[in-house]
């Protein structure tokens, strides 16, 4: 009799001398099979590799890879692959984290705000955090005022442009008013013109106070959330451990104790690194926010001073100062192509 193949524990699945499988095993042995199978990954999915069926001999299905490497050619184990069963239990496990990481974190959450919990406090950077988003808020209503101005600016200016038009119309078909309609008609046009300048002012004004409220100190604030996120789980993570560490300690709660302990340092050097990539984003968007609202606070004072003292030199070389180049009234607008 030849000698069988070693294996692991398997189910035997008896076999006919013509190489059948009996029915009712068969049906049994699926029903196992399906039972063993982690939730989601089906018979379908499952990878078996047969070796064939000795018409005497007993088929055997392993669950497991095949010891000592080697697997005859003849007759045979019909193996299970094992691999096949890694990203489910993967998943599993990562849901598992994620939903043990998510309940500690709304734990954490709802004892602060019961006043029941502690928290981790940085003074000075809290303090700093607050004032950003303090400015910011202060920066969109500077922002929202601008934009209302321009608006008004330029209905001012298209109403005094059609009035200039009107005059000179008038100047031409009155010849009694002919001068009167005329100095009018040059005042109202010349009013335009330094508004449009003006107004190009403005709006460049208002797209780089955007860029910094919207862009800049948003991706800040991101960071921010980061930062407070880290915390909380830090927090969450140092309430379990310090309540293990209040416990009894024997066999059963020391491996929880060093898990837990090694839980922690994971989180507190996430929420260090956090609070160092906060710190350095916060100095960096105060030295460019000086340097770009400093800029462009002086380029609105001096548009606006010299267009109502009527400086229509000085209102020019305000724009080009700040490299400001206004659109060419009539011109062609670019097509969508230009824009991109």
């Amino acid at each position: 009799m030849a000698q069988e193949s070693p294996r692991n524990s398997a189910a035997e699945i008896p076999v006919t001398s013509n190489g059948q499988l009996e029915d009712s095993h068969e049906h049994n042995f699926d029903k196992d099979l399906k039972r063993s199978l982690p939730v989601g990954l089906g018979l379908s999915e499952t990878k078996i590799t047969s070796h064939g069926f000795d018409g005497t001999k007993e088929g055997v299905v392993e669950a497991g890879p095949f010891p000592g490497g080697r697997t005859q050619q003849k007759s045979g184990p019909v193996v299970l692959a094992d691999e096949v069963k890694n990203p489910a239990m993967e998943k599993l496990e990562l849901v598992r984290k994620w939903s043990l990481n998510t309940y500690k974190c709304t734990r954490q959450i709802i004892s602060e705000k019961l006043g029941r919990g502690s928290r981790t406090v940085d003074l000075e950077l809290e303090a700093q955090i607050d004032i950003l988003r303090d400015n910011k808020k202060k920066y969109e209503n500077i922002l929202k005022l601008a934009q209302t101005l321009s608006t008004q600016l330029f209905q001012m200016v298209h109403t005094q442009r059609q009035l200039g038009d009107a005059f000179a119309d008038l100047s031409l078909k009155s010849l009694e008013l002919h001068e009167e309609f005329g100095y009018n008609a040059d005042t109202q046009k010349l009013l335009a013109k330094n508004g449009e300048t003006l107004l190009g002012a403005i709006n460049f004004f208002i797209a780089s106070v955007n860029t910094l409220v919207n862009k800049t100190i948003e991706d800040t604030l991101l960071t921010v959330k980061q930062y407070e996120s880290a915390r909380i789980e830090y927090d969450a993570y140092r309430t379990d451990l310090e309540e293990l560490n209040l416990g009894p300690r024997d066999a059963n709660t020391l491996p929880k104790i060093e898990q837990s302990q090694q839980l922690f340092q994971v989180h507190k050097e996430k929420y260090d690194k956090m609070r160092n990539d906060v710190s350095v984003k916060l100095k960096f968007l105060e030295e460019n926010k000086v340097k770009v609202l400093h800029n462009q606070l002086v380029l609105f004072h001096n548009a606006i001073a010299a267009y109502f003292a009527g400086n229509q030199k000085q209102l020019e070389q305000t724009l080009k100062q700040f490299h400001i180049k206004l659109k060419t009234p009539g011109a062609d607008a670019p097509s969508w192509l230009e824009e991109q």
